[in-house]
């Protein structure tokens, strides 16, 4: 089997359910979604201690789930049952609280860098908070996972504190705006 079907050589591409052009939103926002699942990769092997075993753990459950959001979004049948489930948000939730406990008190804004895996940890935020804008704009006018959005938002919030317990951990010191006030009392 070959891998390339020269079916998307005219600029065209197959959702689940019909036949669109690669401008479509759907297809920007699950090609956003694909993006971010492969800056994850990069972070994971960047983790090379054995003391982020846990955050793997975490991002490797996340790049499933991103497959399955993919999928959703790429789904324009009628009758669909979505894949991405509230569950995976509550655990969410549950990850952010615990990664934001362990690093030390924020009180100005921090720049993305420190570790390594830390610095693309925060490229994974910003490009999860892209997903969320693009799904979002295809939300209000199509079949949406009721998952989706808030999935998407908790997820830049884990990225964050992610970033932030893998610096902790590296004994690395994150990396505070220097020309802010004090923001968070």
């Amino acid at each position: 089997m070959k891998i390339y079907t020269k079916k998307g050589d005219k600029g065209q591409t197959q959702l689940i359910g019909k036949r669109v052009e690669k401008t479509n939103e759907r297809v920007e926002a699950y090609g956003t979604v694909d993006e971010l699942n492969s800056f994850i990769g990069v972070a994971v092997s960047l983790m090379k201690k054995t003391n982020f075993t846990d955050i793997q753990t975490e991002l490797l459950t996340i790049q499933h789930e991103l497959f399955d959001l993919g999928g959703d979004l790429a789904n324009v049948t009628e009758n669909k049952e979505w894949t991405l489930k509230e569950a995976s948000i509550t655990r969410l939730e549950n990850k952010i609280d615990e990664y934001w406990e362990e690093a030390p008190p924020l009180k100005k804004f921090i720049l993305p860098g420190g570790e390594p895996a830390a610095s693309y940890l925060h490229v994974c935020r910003t490009v999860a908070r892209r997903a969320e804008r693009l799904t979002s704009a295809i939300h209000d006018e199509h079949d949406m996972p009721p998952a989706a959005l808030p999935y998407l938002n908790r997820l830049s919030d884990f990225f964050f504190a992610a970033s932030r317990a893998v610096n902790h951990r590296s004994g690395t010191e994150d990396i505070l705006y220097e020309r802010g006030k004090d923001v968070f009392n």
